[in-house]
């Protein structure tokens, strides 16, 4: 797997275009760090959102402009309802990031991401 990292200059450009455009983000996170990554895209002129719903993640996921999977609280409901947003982000080519966290020490967790691999996350953070 390349890692791609970007320079001051690629970095300062993309906040600028994220200021531009204030993106609707689909959060699908974890209970522990909902209120940080809220407070934090909003921070950046973001609109956050935390659906994770199973019949909304796929229809929200539709219309966001982008879709954040963080794995931290993971539960055979909240799987079901990632599944379904991070389908319709493919078929939407809505860019999203999967945060694949305790990835490495969980089986069940282990296997529902390298499932969401398949569909071709634009970051992965570790």
């Amino acid at each position: 797997m390349q890692v791609d990292l970007l320079g001051s200059a690629q970095s300062a450009h993309a906040l600028h275009l994220f200021h531009q455009h204030s993106p609707l983000v689909h959060c699908m996170t974890n209970d522990v760090v909902q209120t940080f990554t809220a407070n934090t895209l909003l921070a950046l002129g973001a609109s956050p959102a935390m659906v994770i719903e199973t019949e909304e993640a796929s229809q929200f996921a539709a219309i966001a402009s982008a879709l954040l999977i963080n794995v931290g609280t993971l539960t055979q409901p909240r799987a079901q309802a990632m599944r379904a947003a991070v389908e319709q982000a493919k078929s939407s080519q809505t860019p999203w990031t999967l945060d694949p966290v305790a990835v490495g020490a969980l089986d069940y967790r282990r296997h529902f991401c390298h499932e969401l691999l398949s569909f071709k996350p634009a970051a992965i953070t570790w």
